[in-house]
């Protein structure tokens, strides 16, 4: 393995001078649709090392989904997340998959942070492919609060924060209802093997399960890109696995709550618990999968 940024060098400068967006986002640029000139470099990076029997179990569920959001209704998707690969592999993999995938690809927008878009021009140049609503996370908040010093500062960014996030939520009102599928990872962050609270949904996900109809989780077995625990995220480390992405049948969020309100022990923090539910059940899929990749080998 290698740091991406190294091994396609000339890919991503290509990319670069294609990037049409700036480093820094304001409250009227927070809905980006995807830059199509950029995504042939990164789907050639994807195939290169992508191996064989990567693929989406169960297109059909997403199939039904989209027929969802296309009748008016809002719908989720919900995917675990490992790498900054794991939204332009599942876009591949669907584009691949015929004119129904190309679709599904074409009606996805992701809740993406705002450090993807203002962190590196070769990390905002990935972001940009794929179109996104831009967020300032709670957890990003907390990590500024912990390293600025200078009081100014860190009332100018908390600023910022609430009004990235209030022009969010007014385009996330019109987008839901537009025959878009809101993909979000509900962890917030790659799962880091070293610290097991990064597979720890975000508790602000479950205003995302409250606001919507219907949703399908994800489950995502093998990476092609590896979180480098020595570097910035254009040094993650690039590899060839088999990435199979596994869809659970739409779900109504409503009806999930709800069991997951029953199953709430006294005292839980109910919106938490909500999010916890939706985790557990993330799991119980991959590992379902990973036992079927298993036993086929």
């Amino acid at each position: 393995m290698e740091p991406i940024s190294a091994r396609y060098r000339e890919t991503i400068m290509k990319m670069i001078k294609c990037s049409k967006r700036e480093l820094a986002i304001t409250t009227d640029d927070v809905y980006q649709p995807g830059n199509a000139d950029i995504l042939p470099f990164i789907d050639s990076i994807i195939e290169e090392n992508l191996e064989k029997g990567s693929g989406i179990h169960d297109l059909p569920n997403l199939e039904r989904l989209l027929e969802l959001a296309d009748s008016g209704k809002s719908c989720l998707l919900l995917l675990e997340h490992y790498s900054n690969f794991d939204l332009p592999v599942f876009s591949y993999l669907l584009r691949k998959a015929g004119p129904a995938g190309t679709r599904i690809a074409d009606a996805l927008v992701a809740i993406a942070g705002i450090k993807l878009s203002e962190t590196d021009p070769v990390v905002t140049a990935f972001t940009e492919a794929y179109s996104r609503l831009v967020i300032y996370p709670s957890r990003s908040l907390e990590i500024i609060k912990a390293n600025l010093k200078d009081p100014k500062e860190l009332v100018a960014e908390m600023m910022k924060s609430s009004s990235i996030n209030r022009a969010a939520m007014k385009s996330l009102g019109e987008l839901k209802v537009s025959g878009k599928l809101v993909l979000v990872f509900p962890s917030g962050t790659r799962y880091r093997p070293w610290d097991p609270s990064t597979k720890r949904g975000v508790r602000e996900i479950d205003s995302y399960l409250k606001s919507f109809d219907y949703m399908c989780m994800v489950s995502i077995n093998g990476n092609i890109l590896r979180i480098n625990p020595e570097g910035a995220m254009k040094e993650d480390l690039i590899c060839r696995d088999t990435v199979v992405y596994d869809v659970s049948p739409p779900i109504e969020c409503a009806g999930f709550r709800e069991k997951a309100k029953q199953a709430k022990h006294f005292g839980d923090d109910r919106k938490q618990a909500n999010v916890d539910a939706l985790m557990a059940a993330l799991e119980a899929m991959h590992e379902a999968m990973d036992r079927e990749l298993q036993s086929s080998c």
